[in-house]
């Protein structure tokens, strides 16, 4: 009855009821639970405690079914009350008040931190967290600690990172297990928990009584919330609206976890106190609703295939715990079937398995099965249902982040950790299902790698709870569910099984958050060796691994290609890396030392009888199937690996734990068929299985696989090589390189398995397999800095690599324990040994390059190794790669000429176990196949290579190297031809076997071989063919049959039963090679030796008979000090001397044999005619040669021809100040020279020459851009720093665009509008700026190259519908053709001829030239043009930036926007002079200007509009106004500008464009002058407001005594006072004195500085003046020093009268020419001045002090330390909708916070980026990437990525922060970025262009 009232006091759906007013709650909660507070603190409390049960009942009762909720919201809204929200609402402030006891909630919590023992930090983190990882403080690997923490701790120098978490992760701060203590933070360093007191009792006394009710009420709605699931697929939308409603409790739990230390050892007790739980849970008693909830928790239980141990009423006995029974073999019982026979519990496997056909699954039956691991789970706590809980709902975030909370507590931390273990199984099965394997994998492993990494607590867990037990049979258990029978070798009866990697279990990496796992606790040496002690879990290991052996075969595709590429191939190299090897290298790393050698036998003894199983299982004899390959063989590579580490570190006896030699003939086998198949992959032999192949096998040698792949296959190899018979391995190689019958003497020969084509890269497959595994040393005696230091040579010499892509490629041991880590110290110092650091170099427009190390050159010299080369590169194209360098190398260094052939390098001695190794060397096998080969090679038989000859002469010499020195010339010369009869070769010594003469060689050929033809050599001797044979005939030599022969005899050895298994296989499958019918015999003649053929050899590779002479002859020094380097170089001739050398120094007959073939007079090559055939080959030969050499000589010629045209073209790519004018070839554009004739252009499209005309103009290819850089410009030297601090802010009101618009609306208040748009020019923000490549095009050649653009399907970086296009000669972007005026290239000398009028003449001309009004040309194509252009220039940039004018659309707007492009541009390219006119010429930029063309352009159309002669400013500067009173006077109408508040040079830009082009100079001069007036008279206004009082009565006072003096107007202190006197007559000076100080300069002024002021006020004008003179007269302009630019300027602006020379002081006031008396017109001037200072004294004021001193524009500084910048910003919030940006990113130019591709800042469809990038650079846009450091450009509707300038310490990049080593600012490359920038080259120099889609 209570209940129901409960629930109907809360409003949740009721039973009909009436209904009862609820006692406890109406009360007031806070008195309530204060009452309640001091009931229990009684000694004798439980009527107080019934009372709280009482009312936690009803508060927290789960009577309300939230099943019901979450199935339908009707049902809550039915409820009456607040819905299902509120009751959980009513119930949380219940318990928060309860809590606090009374007591406020805040104050409360604040209470318990005090007591908080902080001595762990432990802050949880989820996905995408960045953090930090210090591995020089780091004891695990898995270290990681939070910005905080890290920041606080000391790290400099150590090796650290920072990264972003993949699957959250936890602090580790204060941790000793896990971290050295010396890394702690400053708060985590005091071992704290000694000074905090001792926490009072009855502050938390509530908390443990209420929070047991609280959790237990959480659980129920997790047991009412699940609903199995019907049909197999979890519906995780039911289980997510479950979460959603649970949030605010579990935040609740959250929240009291981080109070501190106090209140988590509450909830320790509360979690795992088992009475409580089996109180509240057992569903026995009364309460039907406890009842209900208990059936669901265990309906759930067996759902999940797990049984509850005993009957419900039995509860209290005690079972022994879940899992301690002993481990047998693991096999599989599912719950549901009997133990017997197997079934698994995936319910997907009954209805799957059937439709997979032949691939069925195998199910593996169980004998002795211990079932209790997979499916006992029994709850005794709250934490481990809570668990079991957080199971089922798939690891809700933040039920992980709450149990991860709470892992400070000791004590709760092991009882987590044994939950965890316990839950094992059932965490697989979950994954297994789960449909979001992805983001459970990441919080499976974010909980495990807390618990795991900690070596005491996996130690104790091992011990306790089975650890490894389960672990390993979970594995065993998750892999059975996905195994097939295997294929390999004998399909039909095979035993085997192997994992399916086509799975998804396999396909998407389910199983790595347990392999992980299990990787980590191998990690610990204490577990590892249990691990290692346990027969029966090694036992189940190798079983487990037995499941990858064989898996992924690969059938070789003879017919047709195959249809369908399988991608498995990645699922299994994954699943071998890190389910088999990394487990293998964490346990290799524990057998270091000599005590561990029990481990090692263990591992070798059970490897051996699974690879023994794994033989039987596939039926395996001796030969393996053919065209069959699989590249996983980890038992073999498992078996390996210990046998090295066995041999390197535990001082083991190899023999003692290598098998018999039948086990090491087959285990051989395999790792060389992996090494057949290379080379036949490479050969092209497997192209039909598709390019995924070729991806397996360079996947096998890459660097994170090969040491746990190739590495151990090629040991193994090398091992049976050295136990095995010579003979038989030799022969095995060369018959699975399937070239046993290429090793003929014959001409002509027939292979049977292998054709023709793929002969020759077979055998040099088999050869380069020979010498590497001769040659490499790797775990054959090498230390471990040797090979750190071989494998970093080899890298290097393939390529110049970056210090982060080295690590990459370097091989590690990747075990993380290991010894070589990266970034360890013998990293850092064998890589300063070998290489050289190459810094970056910049070349502007070249690419960002980033820091490289290049080998030294000693290196080249001595250490350069071909074979390691060969064995690393993935590509086969690096060899060829060293190769050339080493060349280049070599030719440098003036060592070798020619091209050299690989170095032969002496290698590192062997450890004494692989001695055996060398015997391959002398073995007569390989010496008759040597011989064979360079009888080969002598006689130009078919198929051979250099390359061929390369290996042999290589293997000759390792051979002469390590070989035997037993043998005695004598005994050796005595029994020679006698001790043979059949074989060929009397010893197995190579070096006597090198100078035995074989004579006669009995060979099988096809019966075409011309060798059939000849007579046999017995007709011509006196013996027959009998004798013949006893002489020394060799036999024909069959490999097949020898390895047969030698194969027998081991059998018969080991044992008599194998033989009647073996022989009908063999003979059943193998036919000798020699039995094809149409092969007959012939005897051939050779009377060689190898000797006598490598001096042979030495004349065929010099071309020249006789070359050799045995160099002894001359010195004999030479043989008894024989300098043999280590290292040499050279080609196949210093190879021949060489070992000739080396024959003769190891014994005395071969060096007399040597000097007696050298006797002889060498005959002509034996009997060998040149067939027509081979003759046309070799004149091929020579063609080809000859070709190639006519091809490398155009191509010379081409990179030269293109490299001048580079430089002359292409000056982009050149900085812009460059100030060599000679460098600089003049365009015909811009030429100088004054000639008559007309301008010739050439078009890049048709090639014609000729004059642009009225009808078919000639266009410049040109790009129009608006930019901002202009409004960029400050008034302050100190550039603006990017802001790290939220104090820093950048306010924009100093730029010069602001200054600009604020004169701007400050005129449009008070005047005319018309006049006002008049007064100023715009476009410092959003002007067009428009540039040229030079090349011109005739506009109709141009339409049709447009139109063929865009029918070009091809995607291009730009978008020709607006207009884009490339230059087509040098592919510059553009998007514009401004049309060439006809008429000449300079103007004639005509127009520049001085005229000798007087100024007033020049005056009256020029006011009636501008009254002309002028009317547009005719229609005719240039005039169209003009008009498209014209147009074109408009749409380049926005409204906003072209329409000012208070009336929208007046024609004042248009007059504005076009004098001010011309602005523009002038401007623009002084700054790209550096802001002066001092180093003069005609700067890059002055190439790259069209201006010319520009201003015929405007002036046509500005001549459209003729400004009314009344408001002429011309007028007001020349003429005198009689009655100044009557134009002052009509008040009603705004005023004009008064002319001093006018812009001048804006003045010059109307003046010139009004007047008919092309202009006459001596205008020109005219306008200058007049304007010249009025800018001075400027200056001394400003300089007049400017100073103070004092100043001005002086000045006003000293000038006035000198007016009547003769240059009176040429005088600044006579026109300064003058004007002072004028303007004191208005208000102007009046003023309050607050505002002066303001304004007021406080320097004194002398003579000097006024002079400074008025020349420096004048300077701009001068050089835009100089400017534009020089583009519209091609005059040169003069460079001069900084300090007489002024003087250098005006004369030669004409300003300065010619006869001025000598006065020394110069003073600008000598520059003045007056059209009219100046004091009149200044009067005049100063008049309008007055009239507006009477109303508006302060804004008349502002108006006249201009700032015309700009700064050049910079972007903003940025920090050192990218960190700095980091650390403010990835955290900050945007402005603009207040939350923290995925992507932020902060724009370079104004220091504007954006974020990248935000839809929560997006309007009208554009991203912020791209409305910033309008906003602030008019389309340009520089942003820094935050997260990923890089800069990303926005140019319109195109972006690139631009690179970084923060590089690590080695010079490189980490786009998005991948290494997250500390980055430091590149200077040189922001100023690259920086000068792209102000050049506006963006476009031009990044070549990586794509649209946006206003998406950034």
């Amino acid at each position: 009855m209570a209940a129901a009232a409960a629930a109907a006091a809360v409003g949740g759906p009721q039973p009909p009821q009436p209904e009862l007013p609820a006692p406890g709650l109406a009360l007031d909660k806070a008195a309530t639970a204060a009452h309640l507070k001091a009931a229990l603190s009684r000694p004798d409390n439980r009527a107080g405690a019934e009372e709280l049960q009482a009312l936690l009942e009803r508060v927290l009762s789960a009577e309300r079914p939230l099943a019901a909720a979450v199935d339908s919201e009707e049902a809550a809204a039915a409820g009456g009350g607040g819905g299902p929200g509120a009751a959980e609402e009513e119930a949380l402030e219940w318990c928060k008040c309860l809590l606090a006891g009374g007591g406020g909630y805040e104050e409360f919590c604040a209470a318990v931190r005090a007591y908080d023992p902080a001595a762990l930090c432990g802050l949880v983190w989820t996905a995408n967290f960045v953090a930090y990882r210090c591995r020089t403080c780091g004891i695990s690997p898995c270290m990681s600690l939070c910005a905080e923490c890290f920041h606080q701790g000391d790290h400099t120098g150590h090796d650290f990172n920072m990264f972003r978490s993949q699957a959250g992760g936890a602090c580790d701060c204060g941790d000793s297990n896990v971290m050295r203590e010396s890394g702690f933070c400053r708060r985590h360093q005091i071992k704290s928990s000694s000074n905090i007191p001792c926490v009072p009792k009855d502050l938390l006394m509530m908390s443990e009584f209420v929070l047991p009710r609280f959790i237990f009420c959480l659980i129920q709605y997790l047991r009412e919330g699940y609903n199995e699931p019907a049909a197999d697929v979890p519906s995780e939308k039911d289980l997510n609206k479950v979460l959603q409603l649970l949030e605010p409790q579990i935040s609740f739990l959250e929240d009291l976890t981080k109070m501190g230390g106090a209140m988590r050892s509450v909830l320790t007790q509360v979690l795992t106190n088992q009475q409580n739980y089996k109180d509240l849970t057992s569903g026995l008693g009364e309460n039907a609703c406890a009842k209900k909830s208990h059936e669901k928790y265990l309906i759930a239980l067996k759902s999940s295939g797990l049984t509850y141990p005993e009957d419900k009423l039995v509860y209290g006995i005690q079972e022994p715990s879940a899992g301690t029974s002993t481990l047998a073999v693991q096999g599989f019982a599912g719950a549901t079937g009997t133990p017997g026979q197997l079934d698994s519990s995936d319910e997907e496997d009954q209805d799957g398995s059937q439709g997979l056909g032949k691939r069925k699954r195998v199910k593996l039956s169980s004998s002795t099965k211990d079932q209790s691991i997979m499916d006992v789970l029994k709850h005794k706590s709250f934490l481990e249902e809570l668990l079991f809980w957080t199971i089922k709902y798939e690891f809700p975030q933040k039920m992980v982040t709450f149990l991860l909370n709470m892992l400070p507590d000791q004590e709760y931390k092991v009882a987590f950790t044994k939950t965890f273990v316990q839950h094992y199984a059932f965490i697989m099965k979950t994954l297994k299902k789960s449909h979001e394997s992805d983001t459970m994998s990441n919080r499976i492993v974010h909980i495990s790698v807390q618990l795991f990494s900690n070596e005491e607590l996996a130690r104790q867990v091992t011990e306790e709870c089975q650890l490894l037990d389960i672990m390993v049979t979970v594995l065993l258990y998750m892999m059975e569910s996905c195994l097939i029978k295997s294929e390999l070798q004998d399909e039909e009866n095979s035993l085997h099984v192997v994992v399916n990697c086509g799975e998804a279990l396999l396909k998407n990496n389910t199983y790595w958050p347990l392999v992980s796992d299990f990787i980590n606790i191998l990690s610990h040496q204490s577990v590892a060796k249990r691990f290692l002690e346990d027969h029966g879990l090694l036992v189940t290991w190798m079983n487990f691994v037995s499941f990858f052996q064989g898996m992924n075969l690969n059938k070789r595709e003879l017919n047709e290609h195959v249809e369908f590429e399988s991608q498995t191939y990645y699922a299994a190299f994954a699943a071998e890396l890190e389910a088999c090897a990394q487990p293998m290298w964490g346990l290799l790393s524990h057998c270091k030392v000599r005590e561990t050698q029990e481990y090692t036998r263990n591992v070798v003894r059970y490897c051996l009888e699974a690879l023994q199983d794994w033989f039987d299982a596939i039926n395996f004899v001796d030969e393996p199937a053919p065209n069959q390959v699989t590249f996983h063989l980890p038992l073999h590579r498992y078996y390996a690996m210990f046998l090295s580490k066995a041999v390197k570190c535990q001082e083991l006896d190899l023999d003692s734990v290598l098998p018999d030699q039948e086990m090491l003939m087959k285990l051989m086998i395999h790792p060389l068929q992996i090494q057949a198949s290379l080379a036949e992959i490479h050969s092209n032999m497997w192209v039909r299985n598709g390019l995924q192949i070729k991806g397996q096998a360079m996947t096998y040698v890459q660097s994170h696989f090969c040491n746990s792949m190739i590495d151990p296959d090629i040991y193994l190899l090398q091992v049976c090589a050295s136990r095995l018979d010579p003979d038989y391995f030799i022969s095995s190689v060369f018959e699975r390189f399937k070239v046993v019958d290429l090793l003929t003497m014959a001409s002509q020969h027939q292979n049977t398995v292998l054709d023709a084509e793929h002969e020759r890269s077979m055998l040099e497959g088999a050869l380069t397999f020979l010498v590497i595994l001769l040659s490499l040393r790797l775990h054959l005696g090498m230390s471990d800095d040797e090979i750190l230091r071989a494998e970093m040579v080899a890298q290097l010499c393939m390529n110049d690599r970056t210090h982060s892509s080295l690590l990459d490629l370097i091989p590690e041991n990747p075990n993380p324990k290991s010894g070589i880590i990266p970034g360890s110290y013998s990293f850092e110092s064998v890589l300063s040994a070998v290489a050289d650091f190459k810094a970056p170099v910049f070349e502007p427009g070249g690419s960002m390059q980033q820091g490289m190390y290049t080998p030294k050159a000693e290196v080249w010299d001595q250490e350069f190794d071909p074979v390691m080369v060969i064995l690393r590169t993935v590509y086969r194209r690096d060899v060829q790669s060293a190769m050339d360098r080493y060349t280049a190398f070599l030719k440098q260094s003036g060592k070798f000429p020619g091209n050299p052939w690989p170095p032969y390098k002496k290698r590192t001695p062997l450890h004494p176990s692989y001695k055996g190794l060398m015997r391959l060397l002398h073995c007569k096998t390989l010496h008759i196949v040597l011989f064979t080969l360079l009888y080969k090679i002598l006689m130009d038989h078919q198929n051979l290579s250099e390359h061929v000859l390369c290996m042999v002469l290589y293997l000759i010499e390792l051979g002469l190297e390590n070989s035997a020195d037993e043998e005695s010339d004598e005994e050796a010369s005595v029994c020679g031809p006698e001790r043979c009869h059949d074989s060929w070769f009397p010893g197995s010594n190579l070096v006597s076997n090198m100078r035995h003469f074989i004579n006669y060689v009995r060979v099988r050929v096809p019966e075409t071989a011309p060798e059939v033809k000849r007579d046999s050599p017995a007709s011509t001797s006196s013996d027959s063919l009998g004798s013949l044979q006893n002489s020394g005939t060799a036999q024909v030599f069959s490999l097949v049959a020898e390895r047969r022969k030698k194969f027998q005899e081991i059998i018969n050895r080991s044992s008599n039963e194998a033989n009647q298994v073996v022989r009908p296989k063999t003979s059943s499958k193998w036919s000798a090679p020699g039995s094809a019918p149409q092969l007959t015999t012939a005897i051939l003649e050779i009377k060689e030796s190898i000797l006598s053929l490598l001096i042979k050899l030495h004349h065929k590779l010099s071309g020249k008979q006789n070359s050799y002479y045995p160099p002894w002859l001359d010195d004999i020094e030479i043989l008894i000090q024989p300098e043999i380097p280590k290292y040499s170089h050279g080609d196949g001739i210093t190879a021949v001397e060489r070992i000739l050398l080396k024959a003769a120094l190891q014994s005395r007959m071969n060096k007399r044999i040597i000097e007696e073939i050298c006797r002889k007079v060498t005959p002509p090559v034996p009997p060998k005619k040149i067939t027509a055939a081979e003759k046309k080959t070799l004149d091929k030969e020579e063609r080809r040669q000859k070709a190639r050499e006519r091809q490398q000589k155009l191509l010379a010629e081409f990179a030269s021809r293109q490299k001048s045209f580079m430089e002359t073209a292409m000056d982009v790519e050149r900085f812009f100040f460059s100030d060599s004018p000679e460098n600089d070839i003049p365009m015909e554009i811009t030429t100088a020279e004054p000639q008559v004739s007309e301008a010739v252009y050439d078009c890049v499209i048709c090639g014609q020459s000729g004059p642009s005309s009225e009808d078919r103009p000639t266009g410049l290819v040109v790009l129009l851009q608006a930019s901002s850089v202009l409004g960029q410009c400050r008034d302050n030297i100190e550039p603006k720093k990017l802001p790290i601090t939220e104090e820093e802010q950048i306010y924009p009101w100093d730029t010069c665009a602001a200054v600009h618009d604020v004169r701007l609306s400050l005129l449009q208040r008070y005047f005319k509008d018309s006049s006002c748009l008049l007064a100023v020019s715009i476009g410092w923000e959003g002007g067009v700026y428009v540039q040229t490549c030079g090349h011109t095009l005739h506009i109709d050649c141009h339409k049709s190259y447009m139109e063929s653009l865009r029918n070009d399907q091809v995607l291009q970086g730009f978008s020709v519908d607006k207009g884009e296009f490339t230059c087509p000669l040098c592919r510059q972007f553009a998007n514009s053709v401004i049309p060439c005026y006809p008429g000449s290239n300079v103007e004639n000398n005509l127009w520049q001829r001085p005229s000798n009028k007087s100024l007033q003449d020049l005056i009256k001309d020029v006011e009636e030239l501008q009254g002309r009004p002028g009317a547009f040309p005719s229609e005719t194509n240039l005039s169209k043009e003009m008009e498209s252009v014209m147009k074109d220039i408009k749409n380049t940039t926005q409204k906003k930036y072209r329409d000012y004018s208070k009336t929208p659309g007046s024609p004042d707007n248009d007059f504005l926007f076009m004098y001010s492009v011309a602005r523009t541009n002038l401007e623009l390219e002084l700054i790209h002079r550096g802001g002066n006119l001092c180093s003069g010429g005609a700067s890059t930029a002055g190439k790259r200007s069209c201006l010319n063309q520009l201003f015929h352009v405007l002036a046509l159309h500005m001549r459209l509009y003729s400004i009314d002669s009344e408001y002429n400013p011309w007028r007001k500067l020349t003429q005198l106004v009689e009655d100044m009173n009557s134009q002052l006077g009509n008040e009603e109408q705004q005023a004009e500008v008064p002319i001093l508040y006018r812009d001048v040079t804006s003045l010059l830009l109307i003046q010139i464009l009004m007047m008919p082009q092309p202009l006459h100079k001596d205008y020109f001069t005219c306008i200058v002058k007049v304007l010249f007036t009025l800018l001075y008279t400027q200056a001394l206004v400003a300089l007049s407001v400017k100073c103070n009082e004092e100043d001005r009565s002086a000045w006003k006072h000293t000038g006035s005594l000198k007016k009547s003096t003769y240059d009176a107007e040429k005088s600044y202190k006579v026109l300064l006072s003058f004007v002072i006197s004028e303007l004191s007559k208005g208000k102007l000076y009046h003023e309050e004195g607050t505002q002066e100080c303001a304004m007021v300069s406080p320097i004194a002024w002398s003579p000097e500085s006024m002079e400074k002021y008025l020349q420096d006020f004048c300077l701009p004008f001068l050089r835009i003046t100089s400017l534009l003179q020089h583009h519209l007269f091609g005059e040169d302009l003069p460079s001069c020093q900084e300090e007489e630019e002024f003087s250098v300027l005006s004369s030669c602006l004409g300003l300065l009268p010619t006869f001025y020379q000598t006065e020394h002081p110069f003073i600008s006031a000598s520059c003045l020419d007056w059209p009219v008396p100046a004091f009149d017109i200044i009067a005049q001037w100063c008049l309008e001045i007055n009239s507006f200072t009477e109303k508006h004294a302060e804004q008349g004021k502002a108006l006249l002090v201009q700032e015309s001193r700009w700064k050049l524009p910079h972007l903003l500084q940025l920090p050192e330390n990218y960190n700095t910048i980091f650390q403010y910003y990835h955290r900050k919030t945007c402005s603009v909708c207040t939350k923290v940006p995925k992507d932020p990113a902060v724009c370079l130019v104004c220091g504007t916070f954006v974020c990248l591709k935000g839809l929560c800042c997006k309007q009208q469809s554009y991203c912020e980026c791209v409305l910033h990038s309008q906003n602030c650079g008019a389309g340009t846009g520089i942003f820094l990437l935050i997260n990923a450091s890089v800069i990303i450009i926005i140019r319109g509707h195109r972006f690139c990525l631009w690179g970084s300038v923060y590089l690590d310490a080695h010079g490189e990049e980490d786009r998005d922060l991948r290494r997250g080593k500390p980055l430091y600012m590149c200077k040189e490359r922001y100023k690259v970025l920086e000068q792209q920038w102000i050049s506006h080259t963006f476009d031009h120099i990044n070549k990586r262009w794509s649209p946006h889609y206003n998406g950034l």
